[in-house]
């Protein structure tokens, strides 16, 4: 039995829309000193490289309708994505570090009867960050205001389309690792920690450019012009630190709350009304670092949910995605 595109959409979106993401959603705490319960690719301050490894699991069980009314896949539908995902950050002065991530994504869906599994890159990010701050800002205790100044990062971004998109050779929609677009981000980070404790903050916009489409699963289609709606992405972190009993190590426990929109897409000159999305999630990360300043090894797992409450979203799936990845920075 065919599986009509449209029901299909949502799981699309998702499987493309979080690819290029080292899962900023689950906060950025504490990585002024690199230890910190974030996923994010954020170099240690007085450190030049590092490489990270992630894998992870999104499973995904209902969706948000346009309505925002959440409901559940068919019975007997299983459907999950599997990622793994290689960055690399270097230093490029004082102040200013680039990075690059690029996820292989894995699709093993069971969906009305019929299954499918299917393979390959996803969409490529790059970043520039700016580090406002030029020593490193995590404190044991507050003795005078300088000790309340945090971290501050301003990253530019470009997501690169190198995963597989519908405007290609596609045949449906459980294919795809990619959105086929262009974009542009601009992100604020904000962090500080008074050990044991952080807090992180991170807004972020991004604009995708407009492409001319001709090809639509594989099909020849009326060539026209469409550009991807505005997006706007924040989320809240609280950690706590533990210090290791006769060692310098560091387990760090963060939770977060994120929120993530998207305005509807532009077909020449026209609002699609069946595009855009809203999305609220959770996330618990536990990392465990080889030191409290500018540790060499970072450990972390994660995991993110989005509750399956009606009017917590629109227009997407609900998930639950697991973590685990590992740093090295020299």
């Amino acid at each position: 039995m065919p599986i009509p595109r449209r029901s299909l959409s949502k799981l699309a979106l998702a499987t493309a829309l979080l690819l290029p993401l080292l899962a900023p959603s689950q906060g950025l705490a504490a990585s002024c000193c690199g230890g910190g319960g974030g996923g994010a690719l954020v170099l240690p301050k007085m450190l030049n490289q590092m490489v990270s490894l992630t894998t992870s699991a999104e499973i995904y069980d209902g969706y948000w309708d346009l309505q925002g009314h959440w409901t559940a896949d068919p019975a007997g539908s299983d459907l999950a994505q599997y990622r793994t995902s290689l960055g690399y950050a270097l230093r490029l002065s004082d102040n200013l570090q680039g990075s690059v991530s690029l996820p292989y994504v894995l699709n093993r869906n069971r969906y009305s009867g019929l299954s499918r599994n299917t393979q390959g890159l996803g969409d490529t990010s790059l970043s520039l960050s700016y580090e406002f701050f030029d020593e490193i800002t995590c404190v044991y205790q507050v003795r005078d205001w300088a000790d309340l100044f945090p971290a501050i990062y301003l990253t530019v971004g470009l997501t690169v389309p190198t995963g597989l998109s519908p405007y290609g050779d596609l045949q449906d929609n459980f294919d795809i690792t990619g959105r086929g677009f262009y974009r542009l981000d601009t992100t604020l980070t904000v962090e500080k920690s008074v050990w044991p404790w952080s807090v992180g903050m991170t807004v972020g916009y991004g604009r995708f450019l407009a492409r001319s489409i001709n090809r639509e699963y594989a099909q020849w289609v009326a060539p026209y012009t469409k550009r991807l709606g505005d997006r706007v992405n924040a989320s809240l972190s609280l950690g706590y630190t533990l210090f290791m009993n006769n060692s310098d190590a560091t387990v760090t426990t963060t939770l977060a709350y994120s929120g993530l929109r998207e305005e509807q897409a532009i077909i020449d000159g026209q609002r699609d009304p069946l595009s855009g999305m809203r999305r609220q999630s959770f996330g618990v990360t536990v990392s465990r670092a080889s030191t409290a300043i500018n540790p060499e090894w970072v450990v972390k797992g994660s995991f993110q949910r989005a509750p399956r409450w009606s009017g917590w979203g629109v227009n997407f799936p609900t998930t639950d995605t697991f973590s685990l990845g590992v740093n090295h920075a020299w």
